[in-house]
Formats: structure tokens, sequence, C-alpha cells
């Protein structure tokens, strides 16, 4: 007698991500609630499962799905405001200033929405961001269905959101005690940046991720400014900063690290610092590129993450990932560098790990839960398929991924979200442009 589940996932090749796993052809995924139940091939689960729902079948690969390890998704609504511009007059000049007039609950919420829907028709299932009014993201989250890690944002400076270090800190841990529980929510602790935050700060910050036992999401050593910036006040470079003063932790995931120096990346091997590469960001603000495949050959983990999208801009790891792939071949003199399959597991599992939940995510294995996407192949830019790693990384793009399944769910069925409407969150990306080029805050 057949056992029962609710979803069985068939595909023309699994990757599962998993070490020492092949791509398996002509596979399938057993789904029960948010847990994988099995997987094998479709013969196999096919004789001994019963499903409520199957889907995909031939022309489709199956696989964990993308990760991104970095962003501000509500700055979506800032997307082409300030193009063509360096980090620091972009952020002083332009994104503060906007931020400081329309950053407010109804915004994030709505601008969250907004990313969710983009991230998701890419095929992320799960984002790590670092923000304000993170509970109005929370609330978005909920309603689109995407798994988050959420960071509201602690700086030394006023903002919108508090006034000093010990507000945003106190606002933080009501933020965590008010969605620990939650199935899709992972509350963190997100002290901005060095330039932006004393290491007394880090150090508060720091503590409170270890009374819960949650990630830190931090900016670190971003930019040559950074660097040169920190050495005048302090002596030390950003990283070295942290280092002296007992402040970098497993717990750690640091976005862009593009300035170390060799004995720094030893230092965030030796730490295990998780590193999130921007390259799209950091290349379009001339930030630099980072030394990932030197980062990667001395231990370091190394992720994808897309930035907010007003510097991007757009929350698509399809693009990091080819962006970096070739990149890195140029920049090195080194056509072997960054290879298809080391980068997918930046994009999956490493990206799982990072944030503490390589346990639970990252890979298609029993017990884990269900996060995969679905790809369709049966597309002229993907044909003839020799290698599915290199397809994958090379030649696929957003526009391929059919279906995506979040915590047992599918979410997005033939590129169509199946609880938000599409055209519902436009409109209301439309309508805050208005008000935003109009200069109304009614």
């Amino acid at each position: 007698m057949k056992e029962n589940v609710d979803i069985l996932v068939k595909g023309e090749v699994i990757l599962t991500m998993s070490d020492g796993t092949a791509p398996i052809p002509s596979g399938a995924v057993a789904i029960r609630g948010e847990r994988i139940t099995d997987i094998g091939t479709s013969e196999d689960l096919e004789s001994r499962y019963s499903a409520r729902t199957v889907i995909g079948g031939s022309g489709m690969a199956i696989l964990p799905g993308f990760i991104n390890t970095h962003t501000h998704a509500a700055m979506v609504y800032f997307r082409g405001m300030a193009d063509d511009l360096p980090l620091k007059v972009w952020l002083e000049e332009h994104i503060w200033p906007a931020e400081a007039r329309w950053l407010g609950k109804e915004f994030v919420r709505d601008a969250t929405t907004l990313a969710c829907l983009e991230m998701l028709r890419a095929g992320v299932t799960l984002y790590n961001d670092m923000y304000f009014y993170e509970d109005a993201s929370a609330e978005a989250i909920r309603d689109a269905g995407i798994r988050a890690v959420l960071g509201a944002g602690i700086l030394d400076f006023p903002t919108s959101s508090g006034k000093d270090a010990d507000e945003y800190l106190k606002k933080a841990e009501i933020f965590i005690n008010d969605w620990r529980d939650n199935d899709l929510v992972v509350p963190s602790v997100a002290p901005h940046a060095p330039y932006t935050c004393s290491p007394e700060t880090y150090r508060k910050a720091i503590s409170l991720a270890e009374r819960y036992d949650l990630p830190v999401h931090t900016h670190l050593s971003e930019t040559k400014w950074e660097v040169e910036e920190i050495r005048k006040q302090y002596g030390r470079t950003p990283i070295a900063l942290l280092e002296s003063e007992g402040l970098l932790t497993e717990r750690m995931i640091a976005a862009h690290v593009v300035w170390p120096t060799a004995e720094e990346i030893g230092i965030l091997a030796e730490r295990g610092v998780s590193v999130s590469h921007c390259i799209e960001s950091n290349l379009k603000l001339a930030s630099g590129i980072a030394p990932v495949p030197a980062m990667l050959e001395q231990g370091v983990r190394v992720t994808f993450g897309t930035d907010g999208a007003a510097s991007n801009n757009n929350l698509d790891i399809h693009g990091e990932m080819a962006t970096a792939a070739k990149v890195h071949k140029a920049v090195t003199g080194d056509p072997t560098a960054l290879d298809a399959r080391t980068v997918l597991l930046m994009a999956t599992r490493y990206g799982a790990e990072a944030l503490g939940m390589g346990d639970k995510l990252g890979t298609i294995e029993k017990g884990k839960l269900a996060d995969m996407i679905l790809i369709d192949l049966r597309k002229p830019h993907l044909s003839p398929l020799y290698d599915i790693h290199s397809q994958i990384v090379y030649a696929a793009s957003a526009s391929d991924v059919d279906t995506v399944i979040v915590n047992g769910e599918i979410l997005l069925k033939g590129g169509n979200h199946q609880r938000l409407s599409g055209e519902e969150v436009m409109e209301r990306a439309d309508y805050w442009k208005q008000r935003i080029v109009l200069g109304d805050q009614s």
C-alpha cells in the first residue's frame, strides 16, 4: 500500500547540493507538511507514494531555493532614484534624506511586499535583511510566504526609527521577542557598519545576539573610504578594529568585505565569519571587487547578496552568480576560478550555513524543510543541456523559474504567485512613486 504525502515534485534532474551527491536524473521529491519526506528517482517514489498534488516533470530542474544573504528589501521603492554615484554621496546626499522623509510602517510593509514578489519570482526562498521597521517587513513576509532573517538596523545616530544606539537595541529586542517563534521569520541583530557604530555598540549588539542565539548582520570593509576613515579614527582597518575588540564571531555575516588584506582573510576564516558577496552593487558603486577566490581558498564561507535594489538595481541572485563567476575569472586571469558548482553552493547551501540554518535548509535532503525551486529547462537559451550546473549559472535567468515551494507550500506556479496579486503590488509601488516625486506626505 502506498504512503500518503502532500506533494510529489518531479524533475528531469535534481541538484541536491549536498556533499557527495551527483545530480539525480528523472528524480522526484516527496513532501509532507513542511518537510522533505523522501528523495530519489521518479519511478521509485511514484511506486511508493500517493500524493495529493503532483507537479513538475520532464524539462524541469529541481534545486534548493536561492538564498540572498544581504539586502535591504524595502529599498526597492528607491530603485533608480540616485544612480551613477559613489557610495558616500549616494548614501549621505540621496538615500538617507529620502529615508528620513518617507520611512514608516506602511512604506516598509508595501515596499517589502514588492521585494518579496520580485525575489520569489527569481527563485529566492530566503533572504537576510537589514533595515528599519522590521515588524512591518515581518508582516509582509507572513503574507507573501517567503522566509527571511530580519535585523533591525542599529546605528549611533538618529533616524526616523530611533534616536541613539540604546533605543535601536531596545527596539531590536522587542522585535526579537515578538517574532522569534514564527515559522518564516528569524530575527537577527544588525549593527550597520564600523563607520556608523562604535565598538561599544557592536559589543552590545553581539551580546544581544548571543543572549538569544541569533545571527549578527553587518557591513564590513566595503569601500576604500571606509577603510581610511576607520584607520583615521582608530588607527586600524575595520576588520582589524573588530578583531582587536574581540568582536568577530562565527554568528556574524559580513556584507561586502571588498578590501581585506591577506592577513585579514585568514582572521575571518579563523573566526568563522561568513561573507556576503554583493558583486553587482560593488561594481555599480565602484566600491571594488572582493577577493572571493582567495577567501574561499583560505576557508571563508562566501555567499551571495544583492544589496538593496537602490544600488543594484534588482534582487536577482541569477545575476549575481553569472557576474561573479565571470568577473573573478577575468580578475584572476584563471578561467577555472569560481566554477559553476561552487557558485551554486554559494547561492544555496553556504547561504543557509552562514545564517545558522544549515541543518534545516540549503540542500534537498530527507527531513529538511521543503524550500525548493523548479527551473524550466525547455527554453531555446537552455538547450541543449550537457552540464546542469553550468546551464543554471551561465545561461538561466529569473524568468526561467517556474515553481517555488517554501515551507512545503507552493507559492509560485507557472511564474505566478499563488497568494499575491502582482497587479495590486505594483499599483502600490506606483502610488508611493507618485508621492515621492510630488513630495506629498499627506
